[in-house]
């Protein structure tokens, strides 16, 4: 593929990854919790939601990474940053989808095994440990795909 196909494809994935965890973690979270009157139904929808962002994240920045690798050898220096970039982005996806994420869901079943919420089990200061490690996972993932995006973009000729 040709060098500006490449970055284009490139900016076209980041935009649409980084805009679609965005879009579901400033958007359509919040609404979930303000439209639905249960908060528990809205935190188990949103708990999935996160956990597929979480899973396309660790397959996105694997093959922005990939693309990245391909774009620095053929003389594209300013993907160089962009993969560190995408290498913090990875790991806080993989910290999400596979630990953190299935650790909350756990807590959640052994309440709802107990006929409890969340709140009400004796894990609920755990879980919300967790819950605060989860969001600044977020942020910080956030903050690195507008990154991704504005560098990405910078020079893309």
């Amino acid at each position: 593929m040709h060098c500006l196909q490449t970055q284009r494809v490139f900016n076209l994935i980041s935009g649409l990854w980084v805009g679609s965890f965005i879009t579901i973690g400033f958007l359509v979270v919040p609404i979930l919790f303000s439209s639905l009157g249960d908060r528990q139904v809205a935190g188990m929808v949103a708990a999935s939601l996160f956990r597929a962002t979480a899973y396309l994240g660790v397959v996105a920045s694997t093959l922005l990474m990939i693309i990245a690798s391909n774009l620095v050898r053929q003389g594209k220096n300013h993907y160089r940053i962009i993969r560190w970039i995408l290498l913090g982005m990875f790991a806080c996806a993989v910290a999400a989808a596979f630990i953190i994420i299935p650790w909350m869901n756990s807590l959640r079943d052994q309440a709802l095994y107990l006929g409890l919420s969340v709140p009400e089990s004796t894990h609920a200061p755990l879980f919300n440990r967790l819950h605060g490690v989860s969001s600044i996972l977020f942020m910080i993932q956030a903050l690195l795909g507008v990154a991704l995006v504005w560098r990405a973009t910078k020079n893309a000729v």
